[in-house]
């Protein structure tokens, strides 16, 4: 999706959101040759694979197809955590949460690539269908097959999705193309990428970096996997065609849903992108194949993602055109989920003992950046500082600790200059590192000291913005004094995303996973009525030692903590009558695998309401 740049972090405030129009010269535009045309493809395709044959749909294929269709997020793979999804469980014909999605509305050619549609905000192009998925539609009115197309793009507010140095980072949607075929589908263009977050701050494209995940053009059933680098036109990464893999087959892509995958490895040396349909890598591309500043700089950062159908352009054009008289109306792009899945660098491994911990800064951009925005465990908020130097944010662990690493994920606007500080009383700091003058936006680092106090000491920014910051983590094991009751001490949280069932749920919104994936801005919430309960799957016995309850306003105020070792029997480790809601730490004594809260009266005629149930214990 060559020179498809987008809008600033935040919508008004930072950078128009076609960004790359603004920088890039319209008639270099003009002469794109989008990644994976006939030419482009003999160029630049850097495996000896050539691009493989199309094959036909047939009753196999579309059994296929149904198989690589879950009903909802999968698991993480082997190694991996998952960092966030989106399942698409809104109400029939409503839109996205625009607090997790951005609307590109506009006009299709001041993307940069020749589209001819009208991106909306409307329903009628953008919606959830209620069954699951989200929809793009592609709608014509009118004779003039070059004029009337409105259409739907849309991207995540969140730009901190990356590898961390030493980690891999996957992408991945499970979609249906088009149901469109070379006959009746001339023009379209479905698309699953991501753009590098430093496009959002600034840095021009393709030097900041973007990744085609999926792309198709004419309904071809065929996928398109590229790298976006370096400078335009030229440069490291032959723009703006890009380095990719040229056209391979994907048969039944067009009537079933498959799965679409990129893999960012930088624990490999060189390191890797590896592109995947329904689980098989079809194409990698190595570090040591392009210029080895241009990859840092595309690379090695976060991205965000985007999901567009658009009609018309250059890629297009490059396989044969369109759209014409044939082109039918009304195509869709469907998305049953979209997920994000990291795998830690060694080191970074065990809890994050700055997750929920006090954190205060010396200045936020508003109320919806808060310093605890940092240490919340959800890559998708942030805390962001006023709009100048110098700035920090810290954290109290709640006892010393002898800390062995730090992970800090920036948002785009990056502090480039900073100092990890650590202190045992909270005033007297210590550096036990320094970043200078590199804005990188997933950094970490090893540590060797003995703190309970850490803070970031922000001394100057990569942007005119203020210093935002996703997740601070930190790590290592208790040790001598300053010790806090209230906090986990040496015990490990057990419960977070482990299975979580529940006797009811108040709708598809307030699921009892909700309640384990440390997100407080998700919950669980029951049916109105007595008595309910909410469990989770330890996965294996456990001693437990406290829990920890973070109700919504709905609370239970009559309630027991019950264990088991085969989730039918159930021993009661905790017991009260008069609950008061908010945040509740019990300290338990007890054994089980399965670990739940039985809820028999409520303080609302709402359901029981919980933010977050956390089970600790060794």
């Amino acid at each position: 999706m060559s020179i498809r740049s987008s809008r600033g972090p935040d919508s008004g405030k930072r950078l128009p959101k076609r960004l790359g129009v603004g920088l890039l010269a319209v008639s270099a535009m003009a002469a794109v040759a989008l990644a994976g045309s006939p030419q482009a493809a003999a160029e630049v395709t850097v495996t000896p694979q050539a691009a493989t044959a199309q094959t036909a749909p047939d009753s196999t294929t579309a059994r296929q197809a149904a198989a690589v269709r879950p009903d909802a997020v999968p698991a993480p793979p082997s190694g991996f955590t998952t960092t966030w999804s989106d399942d698409f469980n809104g109400a029939a014909n409503t839109g996205l949460d625009t607090g997790t999605w951005r609307y590109d509305a506009g006009e299709g050619w001041t993307f940069g690539t020749g589209e001819i549609e009208t991106m909306t905000n409307s329903t009628a192009n953008v919606y959830q269908d209620g069954n699951g998925h989200l929809v793009l539609k592609a709608l014509h009115s009118g004779s003039d097959p070059n004029t009337g197309w409105t259409s739907g793009r849309v991207e995540t507010q969140a730009d901190g999705f990356g590898a961390q140095p030493g980690g891999v980072v996957r992408m991945q949607a499970s979609i249906q193309q088009p149901n469109v075929t070379t006959a009746n589908g001339a023009g379209y263009w479905p698309a699953f990428w991501m753009l590098g977050s430093p496009l959002r701050v600034g840095v021009p494209w393709p030097g900041s970096g973007e990744v085609d995940i999926l792309e198709d053009i004419n309904g071809r059933s065929s996928v398109f996997g590229t790298l976006h680098c370096g400078t335009n036109p030229g440069g490291a990464c032959n723009e703006s065609s890009g380095v990719g893999s040229g056209e391979r087959a994907c048969s039944g892509c067009q009537t079933g849903y498959h799965t679409y995958a990129v893999e960012i490895d930088r624990s490999t040396s060189p390191e890797q992108i590896r592109w995947y349909l329904d689980g098989a890598n079809y194409f990698t591309l190595s570090s040591n194949q392009v210029d080895a500043t241009a990859w840092h700089n595309a690379v090695d950062h976060s991205f965000y993602i985007i999901f567009d159908l658009a009609i018309g352009g250059g890629f297009p054009a490059a396989f044969g055109g369109g759209p014409n008289a044939a082109t039918v109306s009304g195509g869709s792009l469907n998305v049953d989920y979209v997920a994000v899945y990291n795998k830690a660098a060694p080191g970074t491994t065990g809890t994050n003992i700055a997750k929920g911990r006090p954190t205060t800064a010396s200045s936020t951009e508003s109320a919806q950046f808060p310093a605890s925005n940092a240490t919340d465990g959800d890559v998708t908020t942030r805390w962001s500082s006023a709009f100048s130097d110098p700035q920090w944010i810290q954290v109290d662990l709640g006892q010393n600790y002898d800390l062995t690493h730090a992970t800090m994920v920036w948002e785009a606007a990056a502090a480039s200059a900073y100092q990890l500080q650590t202190s045992t009383n909270g005033s007297t700091w210590t550096t036990v590192y320094s970043n200078s003058n590199d804005p990188a936006d997933i950094q970490d680092t090893g540590l060797s000291a003995t703190a309970r106090y850490v803070r970031i000491n922000a001394t100057a920014r990569a942007s005119q913005y203020g210093d935002s910051l996703y997740e601070l983590a930190l790590y290592g094991t208790p040790s001598s004094g300053g010790g806090d009751p209230g906090g986990p001490g040496t015990a490990t949280l057990l419960s977070q995303g482990r299975t979580a069932t529940a006797s009811s749920s108040e709708n598809g919104s307030f699921t009892a996973p909700n309640a384990v994936d440390g997100n407080t801005g998700t919950r669980w919430s029951s049916a109105f009525s007595d008595p309910q309960w909410l469990q989770v799957d330890l996965g294996a016995s456990h001693t437990i030692s406290q829990v920890k309850l973070n109700w919504e306003t709905a609370y239970a105020t009559a309630y027991q903590i019950q264990t088991s070792a085969n989730g039918s029997t159930w021993t009661t480790v905790s017991s009260t009558t008069t609950g008061t809601g908010g945040n509740q730490t019990l300290n338990v004594s007890g054994t089980g695998r399965y670990v739940r809260i039985n809820c028999t009266a409520r303080s609302t005629q709402y359901g029981d309401s919980l933010w977050e149930f956390q089970v600790y214990g060794t």
